[in-house]
């Protein structure tokens, strides 16, 4: 038996050196309440940390407010009230994080705490048909506003339900939901969108059934403040995707600001994924909030034997943006493949936190993380951790974080962390920081290249390798697009 664990932390600014049950009734945040023991009486308010309680005042009180677009003015799914349950317990005792927490201490979340926090209680308005027209037609649709599902037109197979939980009529679907909910304990922002949530979206894939159009799910912000304003705007969208035993289907995620694409909100999304047996979900998550807007989500996926779950991820917007990734492997032969880019072309953060838990024989993970920092006030994070616990003997796993920076004082903090307990395993992780390589553009340069147009053929270049994974055509296209209007003032002002 053979243990090891192998954390090193890379910090970078290029002009320095390099660092290789049964529910209980709702709880109200009103006032400050306290707990009686036989021996002492201990306050509840100082458990607690008091921004945290006024975020979780302002979500219950939107939350009893009626709204037309909103089942939330009555009593809502079992699943739903335990949800919100269980979450507002946990925030009782759950403090607002700093950078002296491990998980935050290259994040700086403080900002947020400047405004004060506003709950989306209905959406502004509903998504304008021409904007969400999508390349195929023959895709699956769905648009959620503000954390409010509006749209969910599209024809789906027999079997297959996807909308909010408080549609759903089939009682054992319904106890399924409520058996696989909330079977994972995220953080703060894990809780707050636990108790924030209007509605659960639900997908559901019945065993062996196929979907062969790709379902694409929009996530449009339009709740927004103005730059310099006191408020920010809060949405908590929620969804729950269960593919049973053999079932497989390609999802689909976009986060877009509405209007001018300029206003300050705070997008707080959590999804949960469970695959069954034999099952597979390809997932494609595309990233490009307004550039003042805080995006934090949380990913959960819990994959059964024999299972498969594909991501690739593009992250390009949001003033801070965070992306907590938590996969569990719960059965032997199951294989699981991560592919990230992120970009940060201004006064940005640009985080992804993931785990990937091997506890079974034969497990298969790989990882491929790339980001570009292209201002010298971007930053971008990666701490990625691959546990190969006791029982997942003969496992393969393999990790691997690319950095590329273009400016003198941008910031990269890069910590690949594999933890491995099994002694019959195949694993790897790999590191690079780096601006450029003068070879590279010598080599255009003598085939008649100018220095501009050899810049942007790598710089464009690095990111496409995660892109040209996206399965869909026509999401390829348009975040190519994104990158290349991102990138061209970078390109043009070099040099």
């Amino acid at each position: 038996m053979a243990a090891s664990i192998i954390t090193p932390l890379f910090r970078l600014k290029p002009s320095l050196s390099i660092g290789i049950t049964s529910a209980p009734s709702p709880l109200k945040f009103r006032t400050p309440r306290t707990t009686k023991t036989n021996h002492s009486s201990t306050p509840l308010a100082s458990l607690s940390d008091p921004f945290v309680l006024q975020i979780a005042e302002t979500l219950e009180d939107s939350l009893s407010t009626p709204s037309s677009s909103s089942s939330s003015s009555s009593s809502p799914p079992p699943p739903l009230q335990k949800l919100r349950n269980t979450s507002s317990q946990s925030l009782l005792s759950t403090p607002w994080p700093s950078r002296k927490d491990e998980p935050f201490r290259f994040t700086d979340t403080s900002f947020i705490k400047l405004y004060q926090i506003q709950p989306v209680s209905s959406p502004l308005r509903s998504p304008n048909p021409l904007d969400i027209v999508p390349a195929d037609p023959s895709s699956l649709n769905i648009v959620i506003v503000d954390g409010y599902l509006t749209n969910s037109s599209s024809q789906f197979p027999d079997g297959v339900f996807v909308g909010a939980l408080s549609s759903l009529s089939s009682e054992s679907t319904m106890k399924r939901v409520s058996n696989l909910l909330s079977n994972f304990e995220g953080d703060l922002f894990w809780s707050l969108n636990g108790l924030g949530t209007p509605d659960l979206v639900v997908v559901y894939v019945p065993e062996g059934c196929r979907v062969d159009n790709p379902l694409n799910l929009r996530y449009e912000s339009v709740a927004g403040s103005e730059f310099g304003s006191k408020k920010l705007p809060i949405s908590n969208p929620r969804v729950l995707v269960v593919v049973e035993k053999g079932g497989e289907i390609g999802i689909v995620e976009e986060y877009v600001a509405g209007g001018d694409g300029e206003k300050c909100y705070w997008a707080n999304s959590v999804m949960e994924v469970v695959i069954g047996e034999g099952a597979k979900v390809s997932h494609s998550y595309i990233q490009s909030q307004s550039m003042n807007a805080a995006h934090i989500r949380w990913t959960s996926v819990r994959q059964e034997s024999a299972s498969t779950y594909e991501l690739i991820e593009v992250s390009t917007g949001g003033k801070l943006s965070r992306h907590n990734l938590h996969v569990q492997q719960v059965g032997p032969d199951t294989v699981t493949e991560l592919s990230t880019f992120h970009l940060s072309v201004g006064d940005q953060i640009q985080d992804l936190h993931s785990t990937i838990v091997l506890d079974h024989p034969h497990g298969f993970s790989r990882q491929l993380h790339k980001c570009i920092v292209a201002h010298s006030l971007g930053q971008a994070v990666f701490d990625g951790n691959i546990k190969v616990n006791r029982y997942a003997q003969q496992a393969d796993a393999g990790q691997l974080t690319r950095s590329l920076l273009l400016e003198p004082r941008a910031t990269v903090n890069v910590k690949p962390n594999l933890q491995i307990i099994a002694d019959d395993v195949k694993c790897s992780h790999g590191a690079a920081i780096s601006d450029l390589e003068e070879n590279q553009l010598f080599y255009f340069q003598a085939r008649g290249v100018d220095l501009q147009t050899a810049r942007r053929a790598l710089i464009f270049s690095f990111g496409a390798e995660v892109i040209e994974r996206l399965p869909q055509t026509y999401v390829q296209k348009k975040v190519e697009n994104r990158i290349k209007k991102l990138l061209d003032p970078v390109v043009k002002g070099s040099q």
